[in-house]
């Protein structure tokens, strides 16, 4: 009797070192884009490290598992991320409620996320937001953070103009990397100054903290709803695209319910929610990571694999970050922030019949105002789609 052979390859044997490069540069992109702005959204909200760390552990975890599980599952480069435009509304909205009632808004967000992936309208559901108001509302939340570099060169100029040029010089070469670079010379830079403080920094690993959530009004309408939007809009939907750009044309509910389990499950211990990647999708998806297309998802399961070991360390991430100069850290953000700001814009202006509605869901959601203890980002996309009715012409 002969043995069959596998239905499925093996995969190590579909691997390759591009496949573990692509994989590991995926994982420095998301860290290096977004966990500056975490640890900034916990510093404004006063939480301590040891919940800091809890964050980035459960959101680590929760990408590697997904990211290799989906991956495995459909043999698609389906890789994972946090929301990074949803860690740039915490900044802003996160010291507005307690701890509590902001992971009980975590969970609803995920929840709605769950609804939309078990009830496949995701896609109906989006549509009903014109993509320009979507793009606008994520260029207002990120033009408050990104402005801040210019806040930073105040007080620490010969730093934030290094950090500034490197990051122009390198993207003119190789854009993929202007980020990190901006942060290697942000940080010899800091050192040279004398401005890193490394007292309370060792190596240590993350320990999960549990929040009990509590659910109010306020946190639901000021962050959790915001959060499902910019979530479904600016990061689904583009990672979807990423996927279907590239040839993998993978049923998207049950991504999204994947998701929607993994961000409710992560959120007790601090995470905001996960979401499918775009950015980082698109250095695993690309012929960089595999020359072979059917074989790029070991790229994202080579990404899911060091998203799980950084986030064992994830409270040595913290402390990493924590001995940073706060100019620094406000200024990389900023940085990571300039193209998916670029973006918001282009697509906010272009259908001219929206133009002005976009405008004012931009400028309000930049605005920073806050009414009845709800944040900007809501009144943002209400304004919106209110002078978009008004101004919008009858069709006969």
């Amino acid at each position: 009797m002969s043995l069959a052979k596998p239905v499925r390859p093996h995969l190590l044997a579909d691997s390759s070192p591009s496949a573990v490069v692509a994989g590991f540069i995926a994982m420095l992109t998301g860290y290096t884009s977004s966990l500056v702005l975490m640890f900034q959204a916990g510093q404004a909200a006063g939480l301590t490290s040891a919940q800091i760390s809890s964050w980035i552990w459960a959101l680590s975890i929760g990408i590697a598992v997904c990211s290799i599980g989906l991956s495995l599952r459909y043999r698609t480069p389906v890789t994972i991320a946090w929301s990074t435009p949803g860690a740039a509304l915490l900044i802003t909205s996160l010291g507005g409620v307690s701890y509590n009632e902001a992971v009980g808004a975590y969970i609803t967000s995920a929840v709605l996320v769950l609804v939309c992936g078990l009830t496949g309208s995701f896609e109906r559901l989006v549509r009903r937001i014109p993509a320009s108001l979507a793009s606008a509302l994520l260029a207002g939340i990120l033009f408050r953070i990104g402005s801040e570099i210019f806040v930073a060169a105040q007080h620490q100029t010969l730093l934030v103009v290094g950090m500034f040029f490197s990051y122009l010089l390198v993207k003119r070469v190789s854009p993929r990397y202007c980020v990190l670079v901006a942060l290697l010379v942000g940080t010899a830079l800091a050192g040279g100054l004398g401005l890193l403080d490394f007292s309370g920094f060792h190596l240590q690993v993350a320990t999960p903290v549990w929040t009990t959530p509590s659910f109010s009004l306020a946190a639901t309408i000021s962050i959790g709803i915001p959060l499902f939007v910019v979530v479904m809009t600016s990061q689904n939907m583009p990672g979807m695209a990423v996927l279907r750009a590239d040839g993998y044309d993978v049923p998207a509910s049950p991504l999204i319910t994947a998701t929607g389990v993994a961000s409710l499950l992560v959120a007790p211990f601090g995470g905001h929610g996960l979401n499918l990647a775009a950015l980082s999708a698109a250095i695993c998806t690309g012929p960089q990571a595999h020359e072979d297309s059917t074989k790029r998802y070991s790229a994202a399961v080579w990404c899911g694999a060091f998203y799980g070991v950084a986030g064992i360390f994830g409270a040595t991430l913290a402390a990493l970050f924590a001995a940073l100069p706060k100019e620094l850290v406000l200024s990389i953000a900023a940085l990571a922030l300039l193209g998916s700001i670029m973006n918001g814009l282009h697509i906010a202006m272009a259908e001219s019949r929206e133009r002005e509605a976009a405008l004012v869901t931009f400028m309000v959601t930049a605005s920073g105002f806050t009414l009845l203890s709800v944040g900007s980002a809501f009144w943002g996309i209400v304004a919106g789609l209110l002078t978009l009715l008004i101004l919008k012409p009858r069709t006969a």
